[in-house]
């Protein structure tokens, strides 16, 4: 899809971290001060690279579940609760999150919280694999409204926020000193900059083969489309796909005209984006957090801004949350609310994990430090302002592929923009159905 926080991860193992470094491999002991159910606890020795959820020692009261680069972080944390309430925790590294959540959970081994993206929540609810939990209005307040609102299906709240991400446009400042108002204006610096030798290309945004849906929203939204209408309380209707309404077409127009031009190609995706802008000789990628680590390493001089108008429609990306979800069969439910409600709210957890992936964090107190040092945290915030939490219900699965699919058909020129969105949205009509 996109390279959002937890999407497929790459491990090198499967280690379960049960209160040690992660991927350490000796025995350590944890605060011997705390009462003797604290237990010692080892990690165990990496294993082959594997798609297999970790196993579940069943001694351990709470088990947390998250990907790779999150683990050391949030096991810090782990520690200190598990001394406070006497109790043995394990924080354990998932290939893949949400599948291994699903199956896992199914099987009566799955853990008591897991870390994930808010666009998840709408499935697990359908399959009952977690719970609501009650945050209180005062600890509401202390987070962003746009992260709470993400956290909510049919009006429950079902996890603690600590992250938020956007896309918007990251450009090489040495190509391209000032932030771009209109796709037209970038367009032309990059003419330019390509007649003067000084550069292969204008945009680089991630398409593929079959297409990249995360990506394409924002030229839809632009002019009134998008995936689904909204109810009056703000939720999105799975009964309205809008994938082909006036406003999305118009949307896919620009699409179209953006691949005639070979602005926008399909043979970038998500093994070569980075790399392509990392090479200098791309003014502008439209991309998100996730990029930078890598442009830095490569001595990009950058900015970041929001995304442009195009064709004098405003661009808008969708709002990703990442969040704590407490399992609906957590071992002991009241432990692992209290983790979440208690712990992750920690301005210092939400430094941590921004330190991690440089996503603004969720809380508010959290950001205002974070933006104080780090000129980028403003220019994300800045980036995502008045964007739509992604829908988080659980028709959006049905979207994925048909939409990203449309969106590089039209970018490559094979079948005009209406029949093809058309066909997208009877697809996923069809999908919706099938449910």
């Amino acid at each position: 899809m996109h390279k959002r926080a937890f999407g497929a991860v790459a491990v090198s193992g499967v280690a379960a971290l049960a209160l040690s470094a992660c991927g350490g491999s000796s025995p350590t002991a944890t605060n011997t001060a705390a009462a003797t159910s604290a237990a010692t606890t080892t990690t165990a020795a990496p294993a082959a690279t594997t798609t297999a959820a970790p196993v579940r020692d069943a001694s351990v009261d709470l088990v947390i579940w998250t990907d790779n680069d999150r683990a050391a972080a949030i096991k810090k944390y782990a520690d200190q609760f598990g001394a406070e309430q006497g109790i043995k925790v394990a924080v354990q590294v998932a290939p893949d999150v949400r599948a291994n959540f699903k199956d896992a959970t199914n099987a009566g081994k799955g853990p008591d919280v897991i870390v994930g993206a808010h666009d998840w929540l709408g499935e697990l609810v359908q399959n009952n694999a977690v719970s609501p939990i009650q945050m209180p209005a005062d600890l509401q307040s202390q987070f962003s409204p746009e992260s709470i609102a993400a956290t909510k299906f049919n009006g429950q709240i079902y996890g603690v926020p600590y992250a938020v991400e956007n896309i918007g446009v990251v450009r090489n400042t040495a190509l391209a000193p000032d932030a771009p108002k209109t796709y037209e204006e970038m367009i032309a610096k990059g003419a330019e900059l390509k007649k003067a030798g000084k550069a292969d290309g204008t945009v680089i945004q991630e398409v593929g083969k079959t297409g990249n849906a995360y990506y394409t929203y924002p030229y839809l939204k632009a002019f009134g489309g998008g995936i689904f209408a909204q109810k009056p309380n703000g939720d999105y209707d799975p009964n309205k796909v809008i994938v082909n309404n006036a406003g999305s077409i118009k949307g896919a127009q620009q699409l179209a005209i953006l691949g005639n031009k070979n602005i926008l190609t399909t043979n970038v995706d998500g093994t070569n984006a980075d790399a392509l802008f990392d090479s200098g000789k791309y003014p502008y990628y439209i991309t998100g957090p996730w990029a930078i680590d890598k442009a830095k390493k490569a001595n990009i001089k950058y900015a970041i801004s929001p995304l442009p108008t195009i064709a004098g429609g405003q661009m808008s990306p969708f709002l990703g949350v990442q969040m704590f979800y407490v399992s609906s069969k957590a071992k002991n439910k009241a432990f692992a609310e209290e983790f979440v409600l208690k712990y992750v709210p920690k301005k210092e957890l939400q430094v941590d994990l921004f330190n991690i992936g440089h996503r603004p964090p969720a809380l508010t107190a959290a950001y205002q430090q974070v933006q104080a040092t780090d000129p980028d945290v403003k220019s994300w915030f800045e980036a995502g302002k008045g964007a739509l939490p992604m829908p988080n219900i659980p028709a959006m699965n049905s979207v994925w592929g048909p939409l990203g699919q449309a969106g590089a058909d039209v970018i490559a020129g094979k079948t005009a923009p209406q029949t093809r969105f058309d066909a997208a949205a009877k697809e996923i009509i069809a999908n919706i159905n099938k449910g």
